[in-house]
C-alpha cells in the first residue's frame, strides 16, 4: 500500500461505519475534508465541524487528483450498497484509500492489498492475505494464512482460524468461528454466531443451526 496520509480525504456515507472511520482518520491526523451522505450528521459528534454535502454530485467540485475517498458505507447480508458506491465513484475518475486502525495488530509478514478497512482490536497475523475493498471490523481475529478474498465484510468479534479461504463478496456475521482449513465460497453469507466446521458453497447461506438455504 502507499502512504497516502497528507492526501485529504473525503468520507462517503455518514452512519455508524463512517463514524467509526472518521475517528480513527481523526486520530492519524489525516484530514476529512468533507462528508457525503444523504443522511443528517448533526447528532454524531464524531462529525462535528466536518462539511457534509447531501448529493453524490457534489463530490465533482473536489478534483478526483487532489483527494483521495473513503468508503464509509456498512454492509448487511446480501446488500450491495456499498460495491455499487464503490464502483460509481471510481467510474467518475476517483481512488480509495485503506483506513487501518493504529489499535490492530496487523503483523508485518501479513499481505494487505488496496483499499482496505481494518478497525480497532482487530488482529491480522502472519501470512495472511487480506484483497482489495475488504473490511475487518472491531475486534474480528484472521489467523495465519488466511486468505480474505475481494469484498469481504468481517464483522465484529468474528475468528478465522488458520487457512481459511473466502471467496468474493462474502459476508461473515458477528461473532462468527470458523475452524482452520475451511473454504468459502464467493457471495456466501454467514450469519452472525454461527460456528463453521465444513466448506460453504457460492451463495450459500449458513446460520447457526447449521441448516443452508440456497
Amino acid at each position: 500500500m502507499n502512504k497516502t496520509g497528507h492526501i485529504p480525504v473525503i468520507l462517503i456515507g455518514g452512519g455508524g461505519h463512517a463514524s467509526v472511520l472518521a475517528n480513527i482518520l481523526i486520530n492519524q491526523g489525516r484530514h476529512i475534508a468533507a462528508i457525503i451522505s444523504p443522511n443528517e450528521i448533526k447528532k454524531i459528534k464524531v462529525f462535528d465541524g466536518i462539511r457534509h454535502y447531501n448529493n453524490d454530485i457534489d463530490i465533482m467540485q473536489f478534483e478526483p487528483e487532489k483527494y483521495l475517498l473513503v468508503n464509509g458505507i456498512g454492509q448487511l447480508p446480501g446488500l450491495t450498497l456499498r460495491k455499487r458506491i464503490q464502483m460509481k465513484f471510481s467510474s467518475l475518475g476517483y481512488n480509495f484509500t485503506h483506513v487501518i486502525s493504529d489499535a490492530a495488530y496487523v503483523s508485518e509478514y501479513a499481505d494487505i492489498n488496496n483499499y482496505v478497512q481494518i478497525f480497532p482490536g482487530a488482529i491480522i497475523q502472519a501470512g495472511a492475505t487480506i484483497a482489495n475493498h475488504s473490511v475487518i471490523n472491531t475486534g474480528a481475529i484472521i489467523e495465519h494464512d488466511c486468505v480474505i478474498s475481494e469484498n469481504n465484510f468481517i464483522a465484529p468479534g468474528a475468528v478465522l482460524c488458520g487457512q481459511v479461504k473466502t471467496g468474493k463478496n462474502v459476508f461473515i456475521g458477528a461473532n462468527v468461528t470458523i475452524i482452520q482449513n475451511i473454504v468459502i465460497g464467493d457471495n456466501a453469507i454467514i450469519a452472525a454466531g454461527a460456528l463453521v466446521t465444513k466448506n460453504v458453497e457460492a451463495g450459500e447461506k449458513y446460520y447457526p443451526s447449521k441448516t443452508t438455504i440456497k
